[in-house]
């Protein structure tokens, strides 16, 4: 017998409005991203437009509409990159370098089918199984997809039963062609297929490709006594080898099609922000770099329509429906806009009066600690606003360009004002200056840094080596 009960229940629940939640969404946005979302609103809302002067002739000079909207700027470096296409930053601007575009290349994926148009032993079919093939090899040259799963693929593309082998042997055409260890399914693989390339009378080859092929893990930990005891070799010839080894690509792919999209060399970073230093006054001044244009309500939309008249008929009320909630849109992406860039500058200030003396000195050891509850208490915000304006955005100063989430530092302990940066420093300065012959283990750089003072655990260490991307003593080791 089923109970059937009535139970009563509270609880809170809060929700955000769809105005806080996009004014949420803007505030994570950088500079290049809230100059797209402005012009995607310009495009997506007809009630909302950009100020200018409606009293000037669009005929007295023969100029366009876009014409007069950039000549509202004082100068070109004035105009928001989503109006030229370009970045707005000046040819002369001493904190950046100008934008380098990269020239464009041709792809990974058309150079090899450029190879395989040149082959003239391959039929159509196997032509269209090697399409598939290096359709599946990612940027940097490696096969993402199984044998099986392109032979599935190609028999269900081309209507016809297509089995493993047959798609093995093409792959194995593909990895023979440039760039040499192209299609490897994985590093040991790729590193095998370029010792094959090269000449058979290359010194210590042999023994370079028996430690890939056969020890490759003892290899990769770079235990060298191990490799020499299982080779039968001397340290000294294990050494060779593996100098050899590291004339390989590990990435053969990126030697081709790189692009500013794809290579993080041609990726250049726009700060937000900009912090300058006068040396007369030792005043620090902030600048919002991000220009936006003045936005509006479009003439035709700012209009009372809070409600149809009686006689209205059904298309005069959609009609005044589509132009208040168009209008009421735009007024909300007006008031969000200058919301965010007001929360920007309060946030950052507080970060500039907080951080004073590294921005005057550039010095990382002049950072103090802070975490986003001391920024949350300067500026007003909540913790969650801070954390959003500071996430993916950078502030240009006189020394160079910082992520804002770079100056945030935890004390090492609760009652001390000795922020992190200074101990990663201190842990940095012992590595560089360790015997390179006997690097000094986590242990013995704990009891190091408690003979300079800090007492820090092990673990945390550990945690602060990892941070400088500093491997362990066994792999910093020079035999």
């Amino acid at each position: 017998m089923q109970d059937l009960r009535l139970d009563i229940s509270q609880k809170q629940q809060q929700t955000l409005a769809p105005v806080q939640l996009r004014y949420a969404k803007m505030l994570e946005m950088n500079g290049a991203e809230i100059e797209e979302e402005v012009r995607r609103e310009l495009d997506d809302n007809p009630a909302l437009e950009l100020v200018s002067d409606a009293h000037e002739s669009h005929d007295d000079f023969g100029e366009s509409s876009d014409q007069l909207q950039l000549a509202d700027y004082a100068s070109p470096d004035d105009i928001p990159s989503y109006r030229l296409g370009i970045s707005n930053r000046s040819a002369d601007d001493p904190y950046y370098e100008p934008t380098q575009w990269a020239v464009a290349s041709e792809s990974l994926y058309d150079y090899l089918a450029r190879q395989l148009s040149e082959l003239d032993d391959i039929d159509d079919t196997r032509r269209e199984i090697a399409l598939f093939i290096i359709g599946n090899i990612d940027s940097n040259g490696y096969l993402t997809r199984s044998i099986p799963a392109i032979a599935d693929d190609v028999s269900i593309a081309l209507g016809i039963d297509i089995d493993p082998q047959s798609v093995r042997l093409v792959w194995d055409l593909i990895r023979g062609l440039d760039p040499a260890g192209i299609a490897a399914v994985d590093l040991r693989d790729c590193l095998l297929l370029q010792l094959g390339r090269l000449d058979p009378e290359t010194p210590y080859l042999g023994l370079a490709t028996e430690i890939i092929r056969d020890y490759f893990d003892l290899f990769s930990l770079l235990h060298f006594p191990k490799l020499a005891t299982l080779t039968s070799r001397s340290l000294d010839e294990i050494k060779q080898a593996v100098a050899l080894i590291k004339t390989l690509n590990p990435k053969p792919g990126n030697a081709i099609g790189n692009t500013a999209d794809d290579d993080p060399r041609l990726r250049h970073i726009t700060p937000d922000f900009l912090i300058e230093y006068d040396d007369e006054t030792h005043r620090l001044s902030l600048t919002l770099l991000h220009r936006l244009p003045q936005l509006q309500v479009e003439e035709s939309f700012d209009v009372d329509t809070s409600g149809p008249t009686p006689a209205a008929t059904r298309t005069q009320r959609q009609a005044q429906t589509f132009i208040r909630v168009r209008r009421e849109q735009a007024q909300s992406f007006i008031q969000i806009l200058k919301l965010r860039q007001q929360t920007l500058l309060a946030v950052m200030k507080a970060i500039m009066h907080h951080q004073r003396d590294f921005f005057i000195s550039g010095d990382p050891l002049k950072l103090r600690p802070m975490v986003l509850k001391d920024i949350a208490a300067a500026s007003g915000y909540d913790i969650s606003v801070v954390s959003r304006v500071t996430m993916g955005k950078y502030v240009a100063t006189h020394q160079g360009v910082y992520s804002l989430k770079s100056l945030f530092n935890e004390p090492r302990r609760s009652a001390d004002d000795t922020s992190r940066a200074v101990v990663l420093d201190k842990i940095r300065q012992l590595i560089e200056q360790e015997d390179k012959s006997r690097p000094l283990s986590d242990d013995e750089l704990t009891l190091a840094l408690k003979r300079e003072g800090f007492d820090i655990a092990r673990r945390t260490v550990a945690k602060y080596r990892e941070m400088l991307s500093l491997p362990v003593a066994r792999l910093r080791k020079h035999y």
